[in-house]
């Protein structure tokens, strides 16, 4: 299984976003340079149940690209949060995945006084888990 390595200062940024969205999914993308994650981009999300799903919003999804590119960085990522389930890609995160080359990262609030995060490749319908590594 391949292993990612991501700075512990931008999992920190991520697992506080989780937190302060207990209720809901929250959303985002990450930004690298020379394939090292730097950026985490907050984008709203605006689905109409977002207890149990996430849309980008899709003007915050472009300003979120468009930054990125104006800091010379490529889409390294996109991450969300399960509010009250495991941090595994649900049925429809799998059918919505639209970027195959991209990791995907789901943090969990579901386990008491510990959150759960876990990163994988969606291509389709094969999902395949890599492992994270903080640095």
């Amino acid at each position: 299984m391949p292993t990612i390595k991501l700075p512990r200062p931008l999992v920190n940024q991520l697992l506080h976003q989780a937190q302060l969205a207990a209720d809901r999914e929250m959303c985002g993308l990450i930004g690298a340079r020379g394939g090292n994650p730097s950026h985490c981009y907050p984008v709203a999300n605006v689905a109409s149940s977002p207890q149990v799903q996430y849309v980008m919003d899709p003007k915050g999804q472009i300003d979120a690209m468009r930054q990125m590119r104006e800091r010379g960085e490529e889409l390294f990522a996109i991450y969300h949060s399960h509010p009250a389930s495991p941090a595994l890609p649900s049925a429809m995160d799998i059918d919505e995945a639209a970027y195959p080359g991209v990791l995907y990262l789901i943090i969990s609030l579901n386990t008491k006084g510990v959150l759960e995060m876990r990163g994988f490749r969606l291509a389709g319908p094969d999902v395949a888990e890599v492992m994270l590594e903080l640095q």
